[in-house]
């Protein structure tokens, strides 16, 4: 992924006969390198703007762009080729599986990817390491802190070498000191192995680490710097 272009995207939902228009006619754009902050308050648009860049939803209005390539036209089975080639996220829940330990969590998308077995461990112990986690890889999630589970979903989201990482709240659910250092592990990784992130938040501290920052406001870009 070199650059993803977002042209004049809405999104609306329905409940019963009322609309509820999430996104209104937001365009910018993703480069190689980039890390974007999307910030707002609840409600403004920020998971529904993560969701569509991730090919989790389609767009009502206006296209989405992949090095040039509409993602809007893209079929089920695509949309998941893509995710599982491209796109790692990050969730403030973690989305951990219980029964797996912290390595097993991190391996299991190369599973899904068919790779071979001594491949699989190779990667998974160079993101254990990468993320600071090489003493807990066999503790199972809820044998973790919050800060742990949270890298083990970093390097989950790292696992397929992805051209871009969504992140939604990654903080959300952490305590101070731990935010900063889950954010300081995802700057590292953008600025070291050039990963592109795109993070949404509400917390202005946060904001702080981002390269480039997206203020909605009901469901409205109100301004990029």
């Amino acid at each position: 992924m070199e650059c993803i272009k977002i042209q004049n995207v809405s999104k609306d939902y329905y409940l019963g006969k009322t609309v509820i228009n999430a996104l209104k006619h937001v365009s910018f754009e993703i480069n190689k390198g980039d890390f974007i902050s999307v910030v707002g308050p609840s409600g403004c648009g920020k998971t529904t703007l993560l969701n569509l860049i991730s090919c989790l939803d389609k767009p009502t209005d206006g296209k989405i762009f992949y090095d040039n390539k509409d993602i809007s036209l893209l079929k089920d089975n695509e949309e998941s080729e893509m995710r599982l080639k491209n796109i790692g996220f990050i969730f403030q829940s973690f989305n951990l599986i219980t029964v797996l330990t912290a390595a097993e969590n991190i391996e299991f998308p190369l599973i899904i990817d068919g790779v071979k077995k001594a491949e699989r461990k190779k990667i998974v112990d160079q993101l254990v390491s990468l993320v600071g986690l090489s003493e807990y890889s066999i503790h199972k999630p809820d044998e973790l802190s919050g800060g742990q589970r949270q890298r083990v979903a970093i390097a989950r989201a790292l696992v397929n070498n992805p051209s871009l990482v969504i992140a939604d709240e990654p903080t959300a659910n952490l305590d101070s000191t731990t935010g900063k250092q889950i954010l300081d592990v995802m700057r590292e990784l953008n600025e070291k192995q050039k990963v592109t992130f795109i993070f949404s938040t509400h917390n202005e501290e946060v904001m702080g680490y981002a390269k480039r920052i997206i203020h909605l406001k009901d469901g409205i870009i109100q301004s990029q710097n």
